[in-house]
Parts: structure tokens; sequence; C-alpha cells
């Protein structure tokens, strides 16, 4: 894999793992609870993604790093110094798991491309968009059933859709701007959608809205 690529996804792995982690100490579970949490998060959407393009076993048992990486940093979230340093403030916790999440999904949705484009299918739009956003969102839809929760991208900030918006400008981009500009651009989107969908509560219409 090359470096960009490899730096990039271990980024993402870190913060999905924080996010993971983050939600885990919110609903009291143990050290091993945090962890696996932390792994689901960060490695759950590559392993989605690895299976939908037949990579067997998925990079994340043939590569550890990716593995190692996210329970090493739930670990450290864990520690209780560092534990009681995030829940401290209510308002620090939910800065941080937003900006932690979002760094993850722009990350991730735009490497989803990149696994696209790399496995031969980069001619293929919608798969390559399908690809990057089942990337970013898997893991957080998995860590939500797993703490008994609806998953977030049905319910809060244009979660899914800023996924979405992201991976289109990063496989639009791919050909005329280089992988690196396209995956930052896109990376970047999801950023700032998610930032701005939080600050202005922007969300998508609901069943019971105009009821």
């Amino acid at each position: 894999m090359e470096l960009f690529v490899f730096i990039l996804e271990l980024a993402g792995t870190a913060a999905f793992a924080v996010s993971g982690a983050m939600l885990a100490l919110k609903k009291n579970m143990d050290v091993f609870g945090v962890c696996v949490m932390g792994l689901t998060t960060a490695c759950g959407g590559g392993v989605i993604r690895d299976v939908l393009l037949g990579v067997l076993p998925p990079v994340m048992f043939r590569a550890p790093v990716y593995a190692l990486t996210a329970i090493g940093v739930s670990v450290v979230v864990f520690l209780p110094s560092v534990r009681r340093a995030l829940t401290a403030d209510s308002r620090a916790y939910a800065a941080i798991i937003l900006l932690a999440d979002s760094a993850g999904l722009g990350i991730f949705a735009c490497a989803g491309v990149a696994a696209a484009v790399n496995a031969g299918y980069g001619d293929n739009f919608f798969f390559s968009v399908f690809l990057g956003a089942v990337t970013g969102v898997g893991g957080g839809v998995l860590r939500d059933v797993m703490a008994g929760m609806p998953p977030y991208i049905f319910v809060k900030h244009v979660y899914a859709v800023a996924a979405i918006l992201g991976a289109m400008l990063c496989a639009a981009l791919w050909v005329p701007a280089g992988r690196t500009a396209a995956m930052l651009s896109g990376s970047a989107l999801i950023f700032l959608l998610r930032l701005l969908a939080a600050h202005f509560r922007w969300s998508l219409p609901r069943a019971g809205d105009g009821a």
C-alpha cells in the first residue's frame, strides 16, 4: 500500500477508535468492552469494504497494524487520568466525539474510494461512491448497534449524506486532480459538513416532521 494512503488510514483508525472507546466509556463498559468498541468502530467499515471487494481475509487481519493501533488508542482512552479528562466536561466530551468521528468518517470514506480505484473499479462511479460511503459509516453502525443505540447515520446531522457527498467529490476529482488532492478534498468536505451540520443543527426531514 502506498505511504500516503497508509498514513491517512492510520490517522482515520486512531480517530474512529477514540470515538468508539469514548462511547464505551459513556456506556460504563470495562476495558475489554472499550477495546472492542474502539476496534469495531475503527476497522468495521474496512472489513465490510474488503468483503464487498472479495479481499479475503480482510486487510485488518493481513496487516494487524490497524487493529493494534485501534486497540492501543482504546487502552490509552481507558487510562484513569485520560478517562477523567475526557469525561469531566460533557460539552468537551461531545466536541471530542464530534471531531474524532468526523475526521474518521472523512478519511475512511475517501479510503474506500481509493480501494475501489485500486481494485480496478475506478470507472464505476456509483460503486466507488457506494464503497466509500460504506467504508466511512460501516464501523459507526456496528458501534451503535453494539452499544444498543439507533445507528447514528439514521438520526444525526446528515452523517451518511456527508460521507456520500465527500466520496462523490473524491471520485470525481480522482482523474483530473490526482489521488492526493482528491482524497484530501473529499475528506475535508466531509469534515466541514459534519461540523457545520452539528453547529447549525442541520438534519434531514423525519417521518414525524409536520405531523
